[in-house]
């Protein structure tokens, strides 16, 4: 929200969701595997002492901050995409790469080896095939270490293993992102169309009540995307508009907060809506949440949660019985003549990963028309359980 995006992941607590602790990574294997998942408050828990924190609003320097910020704990470069097959067919897919520091940046490691390391990342792909209704995630996990995954600014890089965004030198942009695994892939080169937005209060996107209880967060909302997508080992040309998110900080969620509602939304009018629901413990949304939208010429409107309605109209619970989330939505904005209907292409797109959640690829319709994606953490585990 980050993406979501949307707090888009301080999902990673990484230290508590992969149950490392906060000890450095020397061993000479990269992989592990992950037994169970854990709920989003639980990733997002951890100590931050001797990070820095985002506290008010900073010049960005570019191509620099897209690029890593090892002195906060978290951060993320998350791209979802909508896109046509040959005929037309529909598709869509996710790319995040996430980074964490184990230890803070003055406690790095004093050691020659190169799998010595106090960075951790993680990257979950997954693609939605409207074609025939299946969904695909996957997840990888490993060291900043001994070239297996990493980020630089210049050539831009972010990688974990074979999976990765790549840039030119000056530039992100084309922005290359290249994953496959079990015969599922894309390799896909995503151009912006509008100018590059600063979430929030010109970039600092206030997530909780508090001073540092923030991200840095910026955005692409239409990127202009061509490539091809591998579905069973077969390869299809396909094109669409895809959504980039950067955010980097050292937050978590409040005592009172359980998860988010996150929503992209690529209007036909060319119109781009982002609005990300915080929600409390007591099912209400807090005042944190907040969005924006962005017009055909790149001009932006904030929103705050008064300027927003979102009304749940339906639900689906995860096939083994344990998670229910919101599939249907009435979203309107009234002071901008939005009113509108979303619902996903299909309801199971749901990632069932380390941390669970749902991130799918969503169709719009009412007042304007168009696609876009929905990101939701922190539903129940039992069916049932409250929707915002």
């Amino acid at each position: 929200m980050s993406r979501s995006r949307v707090l888009l992941t301080g999902l990673i607590g990484l230290v508590a969701l992969l149950g490392l602790g906060a000890y450095w990574l020397t061993a000479s294997s990269g992989e592990a595997t992950l037994q169970t998942s854990v709920s989003v408050s639980e990733a997002m828990a951890g100590d931050t002492t001797g990070y820095r924190r985002a506290t008010a609003p900073r010049p960005f320097s570019f191509p620099k901050d897209h690029g890593p910020h090892p002195g906060y704990k978290t951060e993320w470069w998350y791209a979802t995409g909508t896109l046509s097959g040959p005929d037309a067919q529909p598709y869509g897919y996710e790319l995040t790469i996430f980074r964490t520091g184990l230890t803070p940046p003055d406690e790095a490691p004093e050691s020659p080896s190169g799998w010595r390391t106090n960075q951790l990342y993680l990257a979950h792909f997954a693609v939605t095939n409207g074609a025939d209704e299946k969904f695909r995630a996957f997840e990888r996990f490993q060291r900043g270490g001994a070239g297996l995954a990493g980020a630089q600014a210049t050539p831009f890089r972010v990688w974990l293993d074979d999976w990765s965004m790549t840039g030119p030198d000056s530039s992100a942009f084309p922005l290359r992102l290249q994953a496959q695994q079990e015969g599922v892939g894309v390799d896909l080169s995503l151009r912006p169309t509008k100018p590059r937005v600063l979430q929030g209060d010109r970039g600092l996107s206030q997530k909780g009540p508090g001073r540092g209880n923030a991200s840095y967060y910026y955005s692409y909302t239409r990127l202009a995307t061509e490539g091809t997508l591998v579905l069973s080992g077969d390869t299809l040309s396909v094109t669409g508009d895809s959504w980039m998110d950067r955010e980097w900080s050292t937050s978590a969620l409040g005592p009172d907060q359980e998860g988010w509602d996150w929503f992209s939304l690529q209007l036909d009018d060319g119109r781009d809506l982002m609005y990300y629901q915080l929600r409390r413990t007591d099912d209400t949304p807090s005042r944190f949440s907040e969005g924006v939208i962005v017009g055909p010429d790149g001009s932006t409107q904030p929103l705050d949660r008064s300027d927003v309605s979102v009304k749940v109209l339906d639900t689906w619970t995860s096939p083994d019985g344990t998670h229910t989330y919101p599939v249907d939505w009435a979203l309107r904005v009234p002071d901008a003549d939005i009113d509108l209907r979303v619902t996903p292409l299909f309801p199971n797109q749901e990632l069932d990963v380390s941390v669970r959640y749902w991130e799918g690829f969503v169709e719009v319709e009412g007042s304007a028309t168009g696609r876009g994606y929905v990101e939701m953490t922190g539903y129940g585990d039992s069916p049932g359980s409250p929707v915002s």
